[in-house]
């Protein structure tokens, strides 16, 4: 229906809005703030360029089909999609990683955090993150592409991924990209102990602080990463462990919707809700640009 077609672009257009102006200002204001050329704010600005990328890889092309009435998308621009958005997507788990061994090293080892997370050992965790995203991805997507594809042309889907591209292919030629994928799964879960180890040791660390002002800071300091983590892991998690049972088209698009374009949109106001330095960096950059257009 053409009225459920502009209320999709509305809608995605507003949210996509929203992502862009949120990850836009804390790029913005981490970046001239001197206050915040921290490790903790370098990561941060690094996960909102990420943010903004994987929200533009599927948003707009939606947008574009239900403005202008069509469902096609060449050969090369799945192929593209696929690539961009499994490798932002897979970068941003491990920067995820990261940050929680940064919240870490900040609360367990506070005397030896800039020994520890100096400017080279941020820059070179950081590329680890993106150049392990970006293998990740030419493998993912290079082995998925050199299938046959016997099923047609459907993809049955609001953006090309790995699964519905798969239910294209002939039968037993998706084995060796399914071991690929048992592989980036069994990786994704160290990563996750990793996360749930770091936590734990915090956790210990906090509690152990006698004043309960110190205790609510360490707490305000970890809550918007442990926030952001558990927002993308369980719509990742619900979109492809859910049982079979709750499996169809309406609901697999809703929730795949929510784990590739919610959290970039939900992640800076998450991590701006409780962080003063980042609220007054933001206020002054708005107040700036306001008088500069006065």
């Amino acid at each position: 229906m053409r009225e459920l077609q502009l209320l999709h672009f509305s809608l995605c257009l507003g949210i996509y809005l929203a992502a862009l102006l949120g990850n836009g200002l804390i790029i913005t204001a981490v970046a001239c703030d001197h206050c915040l050329h921290t490790p903790m704010y370098f990561f941060l600005l690094s996960l909102s360029l990420l943010d903004l990328g994987t929200i533009s890889t599927t948003v707009p092309k939606s947008m574009a089909n239900s403005l202008w009435d069509t469902r096609a998308i060449s050969y090369s621009g799945c192929a593209a999609q696929l690539f961009f958005f499994f490798f932002l997507i897979s970068a941003e788990y491990y920067l995820l990683t990261v940050m929680a061994y940064d919240r870490y090293v900040a609360i367990c080892k506070p005397l030896h955090y800039g020994t520890i997370l100096g400017n080279r050992a941020c820059v070179k965790m950081a590329a680890a993150a993106w150049a392990s995203g970006f293998l990740n991805a030419v493998l993912h997507t290079g082995n998925t592409f050199s299938i046959p594809l016997c099923q047609g042309n459907t993809v049955d889907h609001f953006f090309c991924e790995i699964p519905q591209i798969l239910k294209l292919s002939c039968s037993d030629s998706y084995l060796r990209e399914v071991g690929l994928i048992v592989f980036s799964v069994c990786l994704g879960f160290g990563c996750f102990i990793f996360i749930v180890l770091s936590y734990v040791q915090i956790f210990t660390a906090v509690l152990r602080i006698p004043s309960e002002q110190g205790r609510h800071k360490a707490f305000s300091m970890c809550l918007p990463h442990l926030a952001v983590v558990s927002l993308f892991l369980s719509t990742i998690i619900f979109a492809y462990l859910k049982p079979p049972s709750l499996s169809s088209p309406a609901l697999n698009l809703v929730v795949a919707f929510l784990y590739s374009v919610m959290p970039p949109a939900v992640n800076p106001l998450i991590y701006s809700m409780r962080n003063k330095d980042l609220q007054d960096a933001v206020r002054k950059l708005i107040q700036l640009l306001l008088f500069q257009h006065q």
